[in-house]
């Protein structure tokens, strides 16, 4: 009796710490097959210097000095977090201001007349590739657009008499336009971006995240307050990636089976919340308590553009928001390394027969590992590089497929089949509602009877709130990133057999 009573107040007592490892640890870790082109930031270079300065305070691997106690994983964790909120509260040294290029109030330009160089090129590059919306009925083919609307600075229309004549379908635009025009300029005006400050602390326990809509989420997240809603746009452009994917598979997600969640999307999303939020149970740091650790949470991100080029600290909210799993993050396409900025300082590594189809590795953040891969899914999949697939830790994500465009209908119908095997969720977004409207339709015409929808289709509440223009169709191409979203999976079937018993014989 008196070891079950002991018991019982170590079990009340224990802080309950995560089954995660120590970050700093993951930091170090090397790949097995050292051969791999195995890349990681420094604590002196990359986007993350502020976190990797910061880690490297404190080493699990370094003797006490005599009169220090042994710390867990856990009290490190805590001892960093207390140190972070303290530096926020001791005086910065002062910045030296950079005068921008551009002021807040001297935003809007012609394009053809921009002092920025790029926006005049984006300029030419209009009046190159779109033509005038206005149909002439007695000329044969369009004119290339060269009169730049006066209240947009954008070129819409071959000539004024055009402009004046279709005034009232283009003053539907106009105003977008003109938005446009500016959040180009400001991102090029040079000025100081505090917005793009991201929060770079995982959620407490005790803190919840609100995912109602922009607002409350990055109150939620404690991210700096972002009062301008030019600067609002700017960082939803980036964060928008993250937390479309967050706000689908957290526990707290506003989709349920009252906004637009399906019976079979609730049984799906219950297996993945269900290994994103393990319990608290265990392990103090030590040996003896050492308790298993789950293997990471796969996200594969199909046919990936420029989201595999983003900053890194985008895609380690992820881990920031779920404080308990490891991420695996996959970018995997034939453009995943197209474009690709300058932040991400290396090049992608040639193939090899130890490497043979050329994947880069990174370790950006803690618990988080990102691979691009420069090849089709389908080819991948043949070679069972990622398999054996599990629902309860892969999730699939696709970022505006277009699935019925002509120009990548073809691959998608040789990757669909195999994605529908996997029997994993999958995400998918579009840029605009007919967009979305389209692909669903695609899919029920390629795969009917073969798949189950786990959401209805619909606008995304973390969508970009910055407006993107086609350069072809400057005047009907408007659109947002991950406007709309939906998702589904490949069909399960019943296994077991009912065996119906015989009516009992009454004597």
């Amino acid at each position: 009796m008196k070891a079950l009573k002991s018991s019982r107040s170590l079990v009340r007592g224990c802080s309950c710490p995560s089954i995660t490892p120590d970050p700093t640890r993951s930091l170090r870790l090397v790949p097995r097959n050292a051969s791999l082109p195995y890349r990681r930031y420094s604590s002196a270079s990359g986007p993350l210097r502020s976190i990797f300065s910061f880690l490297s305070r404190d080493d699990p691997n370094k003797v006490p000095e005599p009169g220090f106690p042994i710390l867990s994983s856990t009290e490190r964790r805590k001892e960093r977090i207390r140190q972070v909120k303290e530096s926020w509260k001791s005086p910065k040294p002062e910045k030296i201001p950079s005068i921008p290029l551009l002021s807040q109030n001297d935003l809007f330009h012609p394009l053809s007349q921009s002092p920025i160089p790029e926006m005049r090129a984006m300029g030419q590059r209009i009046q190159e590739r779109a033509v005038c919306p206005v149909d002439v009925p007695h000329e044969i083919g369009k004119h290339q657009v060269n009169f730049e609307c006066p209240d947009c600075g954008i070129p819409i229309y071959c000539c004024e008499d055009h402009w004046m004549e279709d005034y009232q379908n283009h003053i539907l635009v106009c105003e977008t336009l003109r938005e446009i025009n500016e959040d180009e300029h400001d991102l090029r005006s040079g000025r100081e971006f505090p917005e793009f400050e991201y929060q770079l602390l995982e959620q407490e326990d005790g803190s919840l995240i609100n995912f109602t809509n922009w607002d409350t989420f990055l109150y939620t997240r404690e991210f700096e307050a972002v009062n301008d809603m030019r600067s609002l746009r700017q960082v939803t452009k980036l964060l928008t990636y993250p937390v479309t994917i967050g706000s689908i598979i957290h526990e707290l997600s506003p989709y349920n089976l009252n906004n637009r969640l399906t019976y079979e999307g609730l049984k799906s999303l219950a297996a993945t919340r269900y290994s994103l939020h393990p319990v608290l149970a265990g392990g103090d740091g030590t040996l003896k308590n050492q308790k298993q650790i789950p293997p990471p949470m796969r996200i594969f991100i199909l046919g990936a553009r420029g989201e595999a080029s983003l900053p890194r600290e985008v895609w380690a909210q992820l881990p920031f928001m779920f404080p308990r799993v490891n991420f695996h993050l996959a970018f995997i396409g034939p453009e995943v390394f197209l474009n690709r900025p300058r932040h991400l300082e290396w090049p992608p590594p040639p193939r090899s027969p130890s490497n043979p189809f050329g994947t880069l590795f990174e370790r950006p953040a803690p618990r988080i590992k990102i691979s691009s891969v420069n090849e089709y899914f389908h080819t991948l999949h043949k070679t069972q590089m990622f398999a054996p697939y599990d629902p309860y830790f892969d999730v699939f994500v696709l970022f505006h497929p277009g699935f019925s465009h002509p120009a990548s209908m073809t691959d998608w119908e040789q990757t669909l089949p195999m994605l529908l095997e996997t029997k994993c969720p999958i995400i998918v977004t579009g840029y605009t509602k007919e967009d979305m409207d389209n692909d669903v339709n695609w899919v029920h015409e390629t795969a009917k009877g073969e798949f189950d929808v786990l959401m209805e289709p619909g606008q995304n509440r973390f969508s970009s709130l910055r407006w993107n223009i086609l350069e072809s169709d400057p005047s009907g191409g408007l659109s947002q990133s991950n406007w709309g979203v939906w998702a589904f999976r490949g069909k399960r079937y019943e296994t077991m057999h009912r065996v119906t018993t015989p009516d009992v014989i009454q004597l």
